[in-house]
């Protein structure tokens, strides 16, 4: 029987498509695929087993308070149609606030635990704003920390949460399945955003169909600071045939 990585490769070759899941019942076969990826599955045992031996804040700290922590990301898989990456985060790194435009994205948090934070816009959409890098209002929809094992997410374009930050609490790995993946041809750039300083924003709108949303976050979009670095490393598990 071919390696487990290779058997959740097939099911998004034959779930994914340029324009997304080609169905809703073809983006369950995959999130239950993913759902029972383990360390093992991706060359990822020694990493989870840094988690058994952590022993809290405080000993991974080198003195240097001017860099972050080193995030990892290993590319399984890159096409037109969808993309397969995990994120090797340890403990205090920090992901900022991004978005995933028209994009839909499964994720599954491979060992550790993490805090997740995550947005959807409220209207109007950006193509009304007079300047697209003013704030923007957005309603949260997860404020939580996640300790694997534990269910495999989902954002879709405009639901789900489809703005959000990860920051570890322990080492920590996240697997991501874009679909289709970030493509600034295409006008799927990844962008990033913090909470606007601006003060006299109002809490709470009303939108288009009348409804009103209380508690609104506005976001607006900045470059995260220099040392916010994402090192790109070889994937080293079990060879997918493609």
């Amino acid at each position: 029987m071919p390696y487990y990585i290779q058997r959740l490769f097939n099911t998004c070759k034959a779930s994914l498509s340029a324009n997304g899941p080609v169905s809703e019942e073809a983006l369950d076969k995959v999130r239950n695929m993913l759902e029972k990826i383990k360390p093992s599955d991706v060359g990822l045992e020694q990493e989870a087993q840094l988690v058994r031996n952590w022993s809290g804040p405080g000993n991974d700290r080198n003195g240097n308070h001017n860099s972050l922590p080193a995030i990892k990301y290993l590319q399984l898989h890159e096409c037109d149609s969808f993309s397969i990456g995990i994120f090797c985060m340890p403990p205090s790194s920090v992901i900022p606030l991004h978005n995933h435009p028209g994009m839909t994205v499964v994720s599954k948090l491979v060992y550790g635990s993490m805090h997740v934070k995550s947005y959807d816009w409220v209207e109007p959409d950006p193509s009304e704003l007079d300047d697209p890098l003013q704030a923007r209002p957005a309603k949260l929809v997860k404020d939580t920390d996640m300790t694997a094992p534990c269910p495999a997410t989902t954002l879709y374009p405009t639901t789900g949460g489809n703005i959000h930050c990860f920051k570890a609490i322990t080492h920590c790995a996240i697997f991501d399945i874009l679909s289709p993946p970030y493509s600034p041809t295409h006008g799927r750039h990844c962008n990033y955003f913090r909470k606007s300083p601006t003060l006299d924003l109002p809490g709470e709108i009303e939108v288009m169909n009348g409804e009103v949303i209380s508690n609104v976050t506005w976001l607006e979009e900045y470059q995260p600071p220099d040392n916010f670095v994402i090192w790109k490393v070889p994937y080293r598990g079990p060879v997918i045939r493609k």
